[in-house]
């Protein structure tokens, strides 16, 4: 029961993260379903891409009514994202069988290959959001410009790994947005809460038609108090300089990959 309510806890900082940096909620919300509240790690990314999802949608929402949302890119990287995540989801992720190997007395099973998977997911995360962005600052918004064949590139391949771990993928989404369409920071993270939505709700719809039993009060209350985080996040973001919330959210990444790794694989 303790460790239930530490859960419902965290989930308020899956929102803040999100409000904050425009990212970091399924890399939070994965560790907190698995190792807190005792969730399948199949199950624990399918609740993550409704977590993020809805969490995402109000944030993007409040973005949109202070018109630091970008539609246009919405449209662009959102597309093929959005069909990518559903495909992966309801069609590839059933395919994985249940132990791809087995060395001696480990087998490396399904649920573990997720867990590493995202693991490694979450170290190349916390890199791009360690390293100092020369682009994160607040430029003109009509300097934005569009490099489409690499936004449709980063749309599909944020797509998959939403899919396959559950993760809406703002950390590869923003800075995807900095670089190619050299968006301004809040603007880029307005129009990645918009993203991660789409990309998130679709691939649960997705895992709705399959054999999975839902705990939908869990489900709601956990994402209940992450939207309440969500609004603290963009209040604190105000406040915050994101440059420096990115970096020091980034060792915090870094250091629960690894962990994830050394538990899944060698303890």
């Amino acid at each position: 029961m303790v460790t239930i309510i530490i859960g419902y806890v965290l989930a308020i900082f899956v929102g803040i993260s999100l409000g904050l940096i425009g990212s970091g909620g399924s890399i939070l919300t994965v560790p907190i379903m698995v190792y807190i509240m005792g969730v399948n790690p199949v199950l624990a990314t399918a609740y993550s891409l409704f977590v993020v999802g809805s969490t995402s949608l109000v944030g993007g929402i409040q973005r949109a009514l202070q018109k630091k949302v970008d539609f246009k890119t919405v449209l662009v990287f959102g597309i093929p994202s959005i069909a990518v995540v559903y495909l992966t989801r309801a069609y590839l992720l059933p395919l994985i069988p249940q132990v791809l190997f087995t060395i001696g007395n480990f087998q490396f099973s399904k649920p573990i290959a997720l867990m590493v998977l995202f693991a490694i997911v979450m170290v190349f995360a916390s890199i791009s959001m360690i390293r100092p962005c020369p682009h994160c600052k607040d430029l003109d918004a009509e300097k934005i410009v569009y490099n489409y064949p690499m936004i449709l590139l980063q749309g599909t391949l944020v797509g998959m790994l939403t899919g396959l771990v559950g993760a809406g993928g703002g950390f590869l989404i923003i800075p995807a947005l900095l670089l190619f369409a050299k968006m301004p920071m809040k603007t880029a993270v307005g129009t990645s809460l918009f993203i991660i939505a789409a990309n998130s709700l679709l691939g649960f719809i997705g895992v709705l038609q399959g054999n999975e039993v839902i705990d939908w009060w869990m489900l709601l209350t956990f994402s209940g108090l992450s939207i309440l985080g969500i609004f603290i996040g963009i209040y604190l973001s105000k406040k915050i300089e994101g440059n420096k919330l990115k970096s020091a959210f980034g060792w915090f990444v870094l250091a629960m990959g690894c962990y994830i790794l050394i538990k899944e694989l060698f303890l």
